[in-house]
């Protein structure tokens, strides 16, 4: 009898350890990556090698539009940064790329009865806008805050002026991009809108939250069979003073000049390194940023951050000995700004070889201190993303959203239920720099920036050990 019972004890305890084995390993495997995790901040933090490599992007090559000698330096450079490094492979894909060229420092000037003379104001020429001619442009503003009112005022009164759309930025968005998302509209579809109108020329409101003397560029588009012309972005300081000035002279001109032009497009690549999975090479995560930037300023934040700690995930894992088991690519966009030619590329050729992208990772907003990560995904995904606060969160990284991405990555949407995630750092001074001369080197605080490089690697790591 106490045989029978000592047996039945042994059984009940072993269905106990049984059931406690999967909770066990559990613990165990997030005790593990808690481990991992901080050594990866550890030596991110403590390393000087992505702050290096942003100067030298920054200094010694710097703006890097594609096409450009600068954008070509750049690509050599990516390439020889990751050689050194070890990796399994790196490579480069070609791309045809746009080539646009600035020309002259823009002139922006106005002329009416109020003032003595005219006023000189800080404009620039708009991405893939056409010039004014050497000769320059006069003409009559209407300002407008939306493309509703602009159709209201009809071809009667565009006709022949220089349309101004003076929409700000809706400050009462805490992410800054929200904001920025409910005005470039104007910047992007502005000058087609004005031209089917009628209208000469267009200036818009420059794309920041800030009160600034510095003008803004980006992109804009022009659309087949509608006429091609002059579009500048004006600061916000410049668009204030130009709007108070119409309220008392409706018939004041502008006066723009500018000398840029669209040049045969020109050959280029995005650039890529890797390390193969030690389990699952097939599976491939993606981390990568863009190796353009506007021709003013440096393209610190936008996006040469995004480039260097993209490169720094790959060198914390080989620094680190950690074998992925997924293999983990770093890619170097090209034509991001101008075209997203080189994300298209990429997606492209995934599709073609039929590679399974199980994840991929873009920084595109600033070097600044990262709040999380947003993810467009299933709910499979999403709720597999979310269980990993607890190792995240000890870092500052609080926001696990859903929702995400990037525009380099986007064009993988759709491929193999793919996983698009993008890096979420503050975003409160991301549009004082963004596409201006002042987006320099010396904006970016060094660990701000090695914050989400290491963050980067610590979700690079996660997906790569648990999958999505």
């Amino acid at each position: 009898m106490q045989t029978k019972k000592t047996l039945c004890r042994f059984i009940l305890a072993a269905a106990v350890s049984v059931a406690a084995l999967p909770a066990f390993a559990q613990q165990n495997s997030a005790s593990s990556d808690s481990v991992m995790i901080k050594k990866l901040f550890d030596n991110a933090l403590t390393s000087q090698e992505s702050y290096e490599n942003l100067r030298y992007l920054t200094k010694n090559i710097g703006a890097r539009l594609s096409g450009s000698p600068q954008a070509a330096a750049a690509v050599e450079w990516s390439k020889q940064v990751m050689d050194k490094m070890g990796l399994d492979r790196v490579y480069t894909q070609e791309v045809m790329v746009p080539y646009w060229v600035r020309g002259d420092k823009e002139i922006g000037r106005i002329n009416n009865s109020k003032l003595i003379g005219s006023a000189d104001v800080n404009i620039l020429a708009l991405g893939s806008s056409v010039g004014t001619g050497t000769q320059g442009l006069s003409a009559e503003v209407i300002e407008v805050k939306n493309f509703e009112e602009l159709e209201k005022l009809g071809k009667r009164k565009v006709k022949g002026k220089i349309v101004f759309f003076n929409r700000p930025f809706d400050n009462t968005h805490v992410r800054t991009g929200a904001a920025y998302g409910g005005a470039v509209d104007q910047r992007g579809g502005g000058p087609v809108a004005a031209a089917k109108l009628g209208a000469v020329g267009v200036l818009v409101r420059s794309m920041t939250n800030d009160m600034q003397d510095v003008a803004h560029t980006g992109n804009t588009r022009y659309e087949e069979g509608v006429a091609k012309i002059p579009a500048a972005a004006i600061s916000t300081k410049d668009a204030e003073k130009l709007s108070a000035l119409l309220k008392d002279d409706e018939n004041l001109k502008f006066f723009m000049r500018m000398t840029c032009e669209t040049r045969p497009d020109v050959l280029s690549y995005n650039v890529i390194g890797e390390i193969k999975g030690s389990e699952k090479p097939d599976e491939i995560i993606v981390v990568g940023g863009h190796l353009d930037s506007w021709d003013v300023g440096e393209g610190a934040h936008d996006d040469g951050t995004g480039c260097v700690q993209s490169i720094e995930v790959l060198r914390l894992f080989k620094e680190l000995g950690i074998k992925p088991k997924r293999t983990i690519r770093a890619v170097m966009y090209m034509n991001e700004e101008n075209g997203l030619r080189g994300g298209r590329k990429y997606a492209e050729e995934a599709k073609a070889k039929g590679e399974k992208h199980v994840a991929a990772l873009e920084s595109d907003s600033g070097g600044f201190t990262p709040r999380g990560f947003g993810m467009d995904g299933d709910k499979a995904q999403l709720a597999k993303f979310t269980s990993w606060k607890p190792l995240l969160a000890p870092y500052g990284l609080h926001d696990l959203l859903a929702g995400g991405g990037g525009a380099d990555i986007g064009p993988l949407k759709g491929q193999n239920n793919i996983a698009l995630i993008g890096l979420i750092p503050d975003s409160q001074r991301y549009f004082d720099y963004h596409h201006t001369e002042i987006d320099t080197f010396e904006t970016v605080n060094r660990r701000e920036m090695q914050l989400g490089s290491a963050s980067m690697a610590a979700l690079v790591y996660l997906i790569s050990e648990h999958g999505l």
